[in-house]
């Protein structure tokens, strides 16, 4: 038989791509494919569906494809895994009609649907044209939305209060973001040409209508009707969630003891670090709140992206050569201001297959003009280098050597932020983090993950609080008393806390993936150097591990030590 009769795992896998993308061009835009810039997906109950049947279909050449000879070599093992296990854990999201009340302040089809134009390509008129044909695509895309709410409505498949509120917020905010009527996409086409104005604006004032019409709708009809549901999601939709943000199934009640086990641990850190900033301070978080008054800071949001561009920019001259060894065009990053509207974390987004659109990072400044440095160098790190870019570029460097899938749409979110998360521990090992400021604020930033693994486990399946804590012991937990403890143990301001405690109901078993993940990254490099001795060599482990694509956190500790 040739090649094309009999693929092996990895040409199912970017088969299935090519497919995805014909139905969600979305990804496609994500990916660099040109074509896909003047369209958006069937965000109905029918194009939920469709993407279903194709997950289907290609479990079933997968079936197939893992029998042939060759199949049970090590790249083509890890891909057919990981394509099993992806599309596995998708179809029981989609089957448990999560996608029917799919509401939040983060990671909706509302989102993806405004984020896209972000990343959209706007260099040449021709670009812009694209532009606009999608930008009219917009009402359909917000009205196959509706009606995928509408009949989650129909089944009682409500969502969460309190996000439903916050994305109400929101919409009203992309309908006018300056209080004269001017909505976001209007301000987003105001950098088109002129020869292509008319229809811009005409364009962007039709999606803004249907943000305002189904702002209207979320508000007068889906709010009224899910009044009194609860924001929680409970066990069993809890552990399927996770199941698909980690990539394994996790023994939830173990990974609740182990945040508060790095909970007591970075306790005990951050007290000493606080300590030489604020001798006497009652709290780690006291002296933070020094810090933000009289700590180092960048004043302005242009001097903020031009100073985090230039953190980035060292770390890279600094770590390439030594512990990386890195292509040129994955040497380059941006970082970028996010647009207003969205949630208040900071992201990242890949670049382009090509690398025409290179990496970039994001920082929603939420209306600030005053940036404390400890709260942004290790956190770049994370978003930018040696986290997020470093691996996912990475990826898309060698993806010719993977598969296209694993490179791309099959990334495992737990793998991810667990690297990141190691990223911003491996810079404090290599001696990055040596001032005090920056060094509690790395702290500050491991305490939040770590209590994310507390809060997010222990609110949506109602867990006991521990008799040794120091918050609350023998209480169950709630939305109140989780965002209550979180901001306790938060550096950041009170309009980020909430913003994160509506993020963990939004999108249950994300959250824990950071802590979690860096465990897995941790335990394979440990599992590594025993394996090699006094011959291990960190920067091969990391350029081979970064090359491996992305895996699940069932298979990433096996597959890490044997590097």
């Amino acid at each position: 038989m040739s090649e094309t009769q009999s693929p092996l795992p990895r040409q199912v896998a970017d088969t299935y791509v090519d497919e995805l993308i014909a139905l969600d061009p979305i990804t496609g835009t994500y990916l660099g494919v040109k074509e896909s810039s003047s369209r958006l997906p069937d965000t109905s109950p029918a194009g939920q569906e469709a993407l279903a049947e194709l997950r289907r279909a290609t479990l079933a050449k997968l079936d197939e494809a893992e029998g042939r000879p060759g199949a049970d070599s090590d790249i083509e093992r890890r891909c057919g895994r990981l394509l099993r296990e992806r599309l596995t854990a998708e179809l029981a999201v989609h089957e448990a009609d999560e996608g029917l009340r799919a509401v939040g302040n983060m990671a909706t089809p509302a989102h993806e649907i405004r984020e896209i134009f972000t990343v959209t390509p706007t260099e040449t008129e021709e670009d812009w044209a694209a532009i606009a044909e999608r930008l009219r695509a917009v009402p359909t895309a917000y009205a196959g939305y509706r009606q995928s709410l509408e009949l989650g409505l129909e089944r009682k498949l409500y969502a969460a209060p309190r996000p439903t509120a916050t994305f109400v917020e929101q919409l009203t905010e992309w309908a006018d973001t300056d209080g004269n009527g001017r909505g976001w996409f209007e301000d987003f086409v105001s950098a088109g040409p002129d020869a292509l104005r008319a229809e811009l604006d005409e364009a962007a004032r039709t999606a803004t209508a249907s943000v305002v019409e189904l702002r209207d709708w979320m508000r007068d009809v889906y709010t009224p009707a899910i009044e009194g549901a609860p924001n929680t999601v409970g066990r069993e939709r809890y552990a399927r969630w996770a199941r698909y943000f980690n990539g394994t199934d996790l023994d939830l009640d173990e990974a609740y003891a182990y945040g508060w086990s790095e909970y007591h641990r970075l306790l005990g850190e951050m007290k000493q670090e606080a300590e030489k900033i604020l001798p006497g301070a009652e709290t780690p978080w006291v002296a933070l709140a020094h810090l933000d008054e009289h700590g180092k800071h960048i004043e302005g949001v242009d001097e903020v992206r031009d100073w985090l561009q230039g953190l980035m920019d060292q770390a890279i001259d600094a770590l390439d050569g030594t512990h990386f060894e890195l292509a040129e065009r994955v040497r380059k990053v941006e970082s970028r201001i996010a647009p207003p509207g969205g949630a208040a974390a900071p992201y990242y987004t890949a670049p382009s297959e090509d690398f025409s659109r290179p990496g970039r990072t994001w920082l929603p400044t939420m209306g600030q003009t005053r940036f404390p440095v400890y709260d942004l160098v290790s956190t770049w790190y994370h978003e930018g280098v040696p986290g997020h870019h470093l691996q996912l570029a990475q990826w898309t460097h060698v993806a010719g050597n993977l598969s296209r899938y694993q490179a791309s749409v099959g990334g495992v979110s737990a793998n991810a932020e667990g690297w990141a998360l190691y990223a911003e521990r491996l810079m404090d090992e290599l001696g990055f983090l040596t001032d005090p400021e920056q060094r509690l604020g790395y702290l500050d930033a491991q305490m939040m993950r770590s209590t994310r693994v507390i809060v997010d486990i222990g609110m949506h399946l109602e867990l006991e609080i521990p008799a040794d804590s120091p918050f609350h012991p023998g209480e169950r937990w709630t939305p109140e008393l989780a965002q209550e403890f979180f901001g306790a143990h938060s550096s950041r301001p009170a309009d980020f806390v909430e913003s994160e405690l509506t993020r963990y109901l939004t999108i249950p078993g994300q959250a824990i993936g950071y802590k979690l993940g860096e465990r897995a990254w941790l335990l394979g490099r440990e599992k590594a150097r025993e394996r090699h001795g006094d011959a291990f060599d960190l920067k091969a482990w990391h350029m081979a591990a970064l090359s491996q694509g992305s895996l699940g956190l069932d298979d990433l500790v096996d597959e890490l030590a044997r590097l």
